[in-house]
């Protein structure tokens, strides 16, 4: 048995294909694991609890049809969806998770964030993600109309795509010393994170300890999973 990993799959109807990807997984590999952890941006967007896309009323059934198979799933908001919320939790059986969390798999204690908060290089992003991440601004948000509600995400993005070109790719990596800390921080030896689709397992040295940190991959063209057993962790990128 296994516990599986993904993040970034950025769910759209405007990506179809990847829509039937994530379900056809949740039916087959999924139902093997001990657990799935989906670390941040499941979605492209989410706009509140109470505005599920049409396309993805199935999607959310078919999280719950496998969680009432007995197969725990926890989800970490990303900065896409991090309006997710109880409602969410109760109609598909997850339980999401706060960023980041501590959790121990097969008995290494292994730190889980989503990652944007380690790309600190990217100092407008955090400026902005302190502020819509606020318990005020999630309050006025939700109060608006749906309607209101997209016209609001279509010009953040605009906006954010626009930001997005002008930056380095240097800028909108992890920076080195924030991953440190973080590692130092909380005591582990081995972090997850998604947020940077830059698929790979880094090795390092801390404090005189060897420390992993593994990044998870987008789902943009094909499925990227992580399978962490007792004694190994695999990234794969099966056909799709």
């Amino acid at each position: 048995m296994s516990t599986l990993f993904i993040a970034d799959l950025h769910l759209s109807g405007e990506r179809p294909h990847i829509i039937r990807l994530f379900q056809d997984f949740l039916k087959k590999e999924a139902r093997q694991a001990d657990a799935l952890y989906i670390l941040g941006d499941l979605f492209e967007a989410w706009l509140g609890d109470d505005a599920v896309p049409t396309e993805m009323v199935t999607v959310l059934h078919d999280i719950n049809t496998l969680t009432k198979s007995g197969v725990p799933v926890y989800v970490m908001v990303g900065n896409r969806d991090f309006l997710l919320g109880t409602a969410f939790e109760n109609m598909t059986g997850c339980t999401l998770l706060p960023d980041p969390s501590i959790v121990t798999l097969y008995g290494t204690d292994t730190l889980l964030m989503h990652g944007d908060t380690l790309c600190t290089d990217d100092e407008d992003y955090q400026i902005i993600r302190k502020q819509i991440r606020s318990p005020q601004w999630r309050q006025t948000i939700l109060a608006k109309p749906i309607k209101e509600r997209m016209q609001i995400a279509r010009a953040a993005r605009a906006e954010s795509q626009a930001r997005t070109r002008e930056k380095s790719d240097e800028i909108m990596d992890v920076n080195a010393q924030a991953v440190e800390n973080a590692f130092r921080t909380h005591g582990v030896n081995r972090l997850i994170h998604g947020h940077t689709h830059r698929p790979a397992v880094h090795e390092s040295t801390i404090d005189n300890k060897t420390v992993t940190r593994i990044v998870l991959g987008d789902w943009y063209d094909k499925a990227s999973i992580l399978q962490v057993m007792a004694d190994t962790a695999e990234l794969t990128t099966p056909d799709g």
